[in-house]
């Protein structure tokens, strides 16, 4: 079953969380609709504990990179915590962002304020002339960044609190708005 994304029962803005691991497989997911076949997809996702998640990609997944993953891969998914989901296991989220796993590399999703911290607190983005902002289709991004939903993808960090950095890259994510 796909529920609507974001249905949170008018609780406010999703609450992102992540799973990451190894693609173990990848099929089609059927939905009630027979002209959605082969626009859905399932992901399985492994981490070193043996946990395992399913992912269910939706034609508006938004995929860091335009990655095109493949079994095997090392993945970070993200999704909402609070949007419904079916009692099985293992458990099945609806991605809403998909991105490699790299050594080097994180990646967030999450609601930054207007000063760029993230809504955990755990993170301050510091903007500089190098960082790549652009929007969920490629395009550049030229609004402001504060109180808006980013992907962000950076490397390191200071030992703050908030941690800092400068990051490599800031999808912004306009549908989420």
């Amino acid at each position: 079953m796909v529920y609507k994304r974001f249905n949170n029962g008018g609780m406010g803005m999703p609450n992102f969380a992540s799973f990451s691991g190894l693609i173990t497989r990848i099929s089609d997911f059927y939905t009630r609709d027979e002209r959605n076949v082969g626009c859905y997809k399932l992901m399985s996702v492994q981490n070193r504990r043996r946990g395992q998640v399913n992912f269910v990609v939706r034609p508006d997944t938004y995929f860091v990179d335009q990655a095109m993953m493949a079994e095997g891969e090392a993945v970070i998914g993200f999704y909402d915590a609070d949007a419904p989901v079916p009692l099985i296991y293992p458990p099945q989220y609806e991605a809403v962002v998909m991105a490699r796993a790299s050594r080097g590399e994180s990646v967030k999703v999450d609601y930054f304020d207007t000063h760029l911290v993230s809504s955990d607190g755990q993170l301050r983005l510091n903007i500089s002339s190098t960082t790549k902002i652009i929007q969920e289709n490629g395009q550049l991004f030229t609004g402001d960044l504060g109180n808006r939903y980013l992907t962000v993808v950076y490397g390191p960090t200071t030992r703050s609190i908030p941690a800092q950095t400068t990051p490599y890259e800031v999808i912004v994510m306009c549908r989420l708005e």
